[in-house]
């Protein structure tokens, strides 16, 4: 009797182990790590959505296959938000905790979501990662310590696109453009700025405004109803002015792809159009066919395969685990942005538990955000983590939320994206620090705000 109930003992142990042993890593943990996905996977805007947020769970997978972040395996959930800031803020509700532990940081991948939560971050302790989009000034970390506009905000990126006009117009290579000899090229052309008729399309008129005043520029604001697909007015008016330049400001790839196909029917060039970062796409470009040839897009995120994207699909591709569900848009252009979104989460966690002597323990929102504002990503750890040239260098400061304030320009050839200039800052940077600067100061005083001393 007792040798048979040893023998059942034996053999209860043993499934106990073999179950043990089927349960997937992050269970055995004890300790876990646990980021919100506000996703964006239908509607007019899902090609963004799909793209970037598969990639932060295809990195997250691969944190977790190969070790966690010292040992600390990685947690989520999902939430859709069809890009819309009502459903932004539910999900910013629902998405707070997961198994009793607190979010630590939010990326809306929208600027009307983010101008709809900014101002929950530092009651509720959470990071705004706002990675080149949303709320411009808020790269005063002094008035907004809990956002971060990492590595470059619109501002910047309309300043920038300024130079790389000018840089085209005057057949200049290379960055030995002066901002006087750049005023003398721009100035009396027209650009027409065509946007979608929200918070994101209208966010870098503040700084084009200005810019266009200082340059003697004619600036032309025109707007489009979301989601954008009708179009046909707006290039009838386009036709009569007649700009030399046009910043397409748009999102998804209907909007996007429908502006390149109204272009070639007004015979507009297509290498006068200089699309946003959340215009230019692959899948922006692709609808469009011919009519996408030649057209300008800056970008805060190269695509290719880099290394770390290749070692994602080595790794989480082979054993059935990636998010995306075509394969081969991995690498692309809304894929590495999203990786690098990821990316600066796990930096961010590094430095707390390092900051906080908590390394192998998972970190609080207080502690994360002292970890994302030590973010230092030099051209050597951009190496290290298997990124060299897909992001600009950038590293942030109690005061400056911003980074490097770096685009790059690419020229897509019907194919695919071809480089043109590397990544490059504004002609006069001190410039949009200094507009950032006045309008954090302004809405500090209008809603009695202490600005942090740093």
């Amino acid at each position: 009797m007792f040798k048979k109930c040893i023998q059942k003992l034996y053999l209860a142990t043993a499934l106990l182990l073999g179950s043990t042993m089927l349960l997937p890593q992050i269970a055995l943990s004890a300790e876990t790590q646990y980021f919100p996905i506000p996703s964006s996977r239908i509607g007019p805007f899902s090609s963004m959505g799909t793209g970037y947020y598969g990639a932060q769970i295809d990195y997250m997978n691969y944190i977790n296959m190969t070790g966690g972040v010292n040992g600390v395996m990685l947690t989520w959930q999902e939430c859709e938000t069809e890009y819309n800031a009502v459903k932004t803020v539910e999900c910013y509700q629902r998405l707070t905790t997961k198994d009793g532990q607190k979010m630590v940081v939010f990326d809306t991948l929208g600027t009307p979501g983010a101008y709809a939560v900014i101002n929950r971050m530092a009651t509720d302790n959470v990071v705004l990662a706002q990675y080149g989009y949303g709320r411009s000034d808020a790269a005063d970390g002094r008035v907004w310590p809990w956002v971060f506009n990492a590595a470059s905000t619109y501002w910047s990126q309309i300043a920038v696109k300024l130079r790389f006009m000018a840089e085209i117009e005057g057949k200049i290579k290379g960055d030995g453009l002066t901002e006087q000899e750049a005023m003398k090229i721009m100035k009396g052309k027209k650009i027409v700025h065509l946007h979608i008729d929200t918070a994101f399309g209208r966010e870098p008129l503040p700084a084009m405004r200005k810019i266009a005043k200082d340059w003697g520029i004619t600036l032309v604001e025109i707007a489009i109803v979301s989601p954008g697909l009708e179009q046909q007015s707006q290039w009838l008016q386009i036709r009569k002015e007649r700009p030399d330049w046009i910043t397409f400001w748009g999102a998804g790839s209907g909007m996007n792809s429908t502006g390149m196909t109204n272009a070639a029917r007004i015979n507009f060039p297509r290498n006068r159009m200089m699309y946003v970062t959340f215009g230019g796409a692959e899948e922006d470009m692709f609808p469009a066919g011919d009519a996408a040839v030649g057209t300008y897009v800056v970008m805060n995120a190269v695509p290719g395969m880099h290394p770390l994207v290749q070692k994602i699909k080595d790794t989480v591709y082979a054993a059935n685990k990636g998010n995306m569900s075509d394969p081969n848009r991995v690498g692309t252009v809304y894929y590495n942005r999203g990786l690098g979104a990821a990316m600066m989460w796990v930096e961010a966690m590094k430095n707390a538990q390092r900051i906080h002597k908590k390394v192998g323990k998972a970190v609080t929102g207080a502690e994360f955000r002292d970890g994302y504002e030590a973010i230092n990503l030099t051209e050597a750890r951009l190496a290290e983590l298997g990124v060299p040239n897909m992001l600009s260098p950038f590293a942030f400061s109690c005061a400056n939320h911003e980074g490097s304030g770096k685009f790059a320009l690419m020229q897509w050839d019907g194919k695919k994206f071809v480089s043109v200039r590397p990544f490059t800052i504004s002609l006069d940077t001190p410039f949009i620090r200094e507009i950032l600067e006045e309008s954090a100061a302004k809405f500090a005083s209008e809603n009695k705000i202490t600005p942090k001393k740093c």
